[in-house]
């Protein structure tokens, strides 16, 4: 069967057709941007403290009622608790001075009984303001993200394996419905069980279809704009709608107008499906061939080039072979039918966490790393600009494997280095957590581009549905990982630290797929793990397999490798590993 991208050459890589697909895609990724960390501001805590209702108090009274706390060297109004309202209340009418007539830490205190005030400073409302997810409710907080990032979890789940059973295109627009409907809907919660079950239905559609509309565009799209695709082009509209959204919560600072202007901009992508096609090479695996012809005889017209009389000709007798013979699906459990697949997906299960949970638990983070939030989001989100840009250089001109290995390295070193850094220097810590941002992000946006190469086309969505699956397990604990910090400040970023340097020793007995096209079938995958297979033994000291390797390399009249191989097999295992990471 001939390659697919061999096939379609005729098209060329950068006609109207493929612009058109191309950034209609990226189009579609914009809400997801501002959409999955619009809980930076949704959840986040203002300032508060007892309400005291309006009695009969002195001035001093009014303002000593709160008690004062040391928090992390700093003295601040207690936020769960007040003086016994009935004692100040009797102490004001006779006229005592609290701090001068009464001995405060000596009076009796109560919880917020009344309820509590929340400053107006920064934002007017956040749901933690409208439903009072503060002191014995803390712990609603933190969980909302979790059931947010849950039903990611869920979605993912579902959407790989349904983009692969009814096609990519249905799925795509499928999630874009129910991630834009959902967000409008929660404005109506009138309590937090009801915007949680809203916000998890919400986040269903979020990754789907991030993840949609990345395999559909991998699939049609070929070559170097491919590769501009899969690092570049989804990445950047990711990040540019994130970066849209402090612009957002600036002037709506209120949590329900807030999700109002982020659903309304899903309404626009609904005409979309008039334009966006669906996957030829998914057609074709599922022995659709006149259907995947008619798409790129469509395409063809667009870029105004003349298509061959017959251009799947090999897929006609796959097809006419299946309408006698029993079609075979796949599923979830493929991906784990034998030791070289297994072993992949194992792996990048393992990278796949580590690098969501420090993702998006350094994103949350964002509202204290400044004074001002929307300062500090957006400098987060901006961060994300070069790290998408240095992992499509990545892809382009570094081996996948290497590139991936190098760059956890990177992070998990930087957020190390974050607990030597003096406390007087706050803006180096800023600058190191930083550096682990960029680190992760551009570490994500390798392993979404080198997943999808790593698997063949009836496999592809499953597979990258179920890595993002796992991922969101990591990112369902990191908000309960931030609050770590209450008991060590550093803890949070040695604990990602740690995962991200383990990952990237992990990743180097992956497959590697630089300069490789798409492998189209389950054998063509396992061509692929048996040259891993070769590497592993390698490093377990089997020289014979070594040395069985090297003899495919030609030799060279300066250099004889074989010769060397023979006298030193140390020395063979390095020569091997520099093939490997070539």
């Amino acid at each position: 069967m001939k390659d697919y991208d061999d096939t379609t050459a005729f098209l060329g890589q950068w006609g109207p057709f493929q612009q058109i697909v191309f950034f209609l895609l990226c189009a579609s990724i914009f809400p997801n941007g501002f959409g999955a960390f619009s809980l930076v501001y949704l959840t986040d805590i203002p300032s508060h403290h007892c309400l005291v209702p309006e009695v009969n108090l002195t001035k001093d009274w009014q303002e000593g009622i709160i008690p004062v706390k040391v928090v992390n060297g700093k003295e601040e109004l207690s936020r769960c608790s007040r003086y016994r309202l009935d004692v100040v209340r009797n102490l004001s009418a006779q006229g005592y001075i609290p701090g001068r007539d009464v001995n405060l830490t000596d009076l009796e205190q109560e919880d917020c009984v009344d309820g509590w005030s929340y400053s107006t400073d920064i934002y007017q409302s956040t749901i933690v303001s409208e439903f009072d997810l503060v002191c014995s409710e803390q712990w609603k907080q933190p969980f909302t993200s979790t059931v947010y990032f849950l039903g990611v979890l869920v979605g993912s789940f579902l959407s790989g394996q349904l983009s692969d059973r009814f096609g990519r295109k249905p799925v795509l627009f499928a999630t874009m419905a129910v991630q834009t409907f959902f967000t409008f809907v929660e404005i109506f919660s009138t309590s937090w069980t009801v915007f949680s079950i809203l916000l998890f239905i919400s986040g269903l559609g979020q990754i789907s279809n991030y993840v949609s509309a990345f395999v559909l565009g991998t699939e049609i799209l070929t070559g170097n704009v491919r590769v501009l695709f899969s690092s570049m082009g989804v990445c950047l509209a990711f990040a540019f709608g994130y970066m849209m959204l402090p612009l957002f919560a600036y002037f709506l600072r209120d949590w329900r107008s807030l999700l109002l202007a982020l659903s309304v901009p899903g309404l626009l992508y609904l005409p979309l499906w008039w334009f966006v096609p669906e996957s030829p090479r998914w057609l074709l695996s599922q022995g659709r061939v006149e259907e995947a012809e008619t798409i790129v005889r469509d395409a063809a017209k667009r870029n105004q080039v003349q298509a061959p009389e017959v251009i799947f000709d090999n897929y006609n007798v796959q097809a006419d072979e299946t309408e006698t013979h029993p079609k075979e699906h796949y599923n979830i459990f493929s991906l784990i039918w034998t030791r070289n697949i297994r072993n992949t997906t194992v792996i990048l299960c393992m990278v796949w966490f580590s690098l969501s949970a420090g993702y998006f638990g350094l994103s949350l983070n964002t509202s204290r790393l400044h004074a001002n939030p929307y300062i500090s989001c957006f400098i987060s989100a901006a961060v994300e600009v070069p790290a998408y840009i240095s992992s499509w250089l990545a892809l382009r001109y570094l081996p996948r494997r290497l590139s991936v290995i190098c760059i956890l390295l990177l992070g998990g070193v930087s957020l190390y280095l974050i607990q030597l850094v003096p406390q007087s220097l706050s803006d180096l810590s800023v600058a190191l957590e930083m550096l682990g941002k960029f680190a992760i992000t551009t570490g994500t946006a390798l392993l979404f581009a080198y997943t999808a190469e790593l698997y063949p086309t009836m496999l592809r969505n499953t597979a990258t549905g179920t890595c993002t699956t796992v991922s969101r397990i990591g990112s369902c604990i990191s908000p309960f990982l931030l609050q770590l910090s209450v008991y060590s400040e550093y803890l949070p970023y040695i604990i990602l630290g740690t995962l991200a340097v383990v990952s990237s020793f992990a990743s180097f007995f992956l497959p590697e797929s630089f300069g490789r096209p798409l492998p189209q079938t389950i054998q063509q995958m396992h061509q692929r793990g048996r040259t891993r297979e070769q590497d592993w033994t390698i490093l377990t000291g089997c020289s014979h397999a070594a040395t069985t390797a090297v003899n495919k390399i030609p030799e060279k009249p300066e250099t004889n490798v074989k010769v060397v191989v023979q006298k030193n097999d140390h020395l063979l295992m390095f020569i091997h590993i520099c093939f490997i990471c070539k």
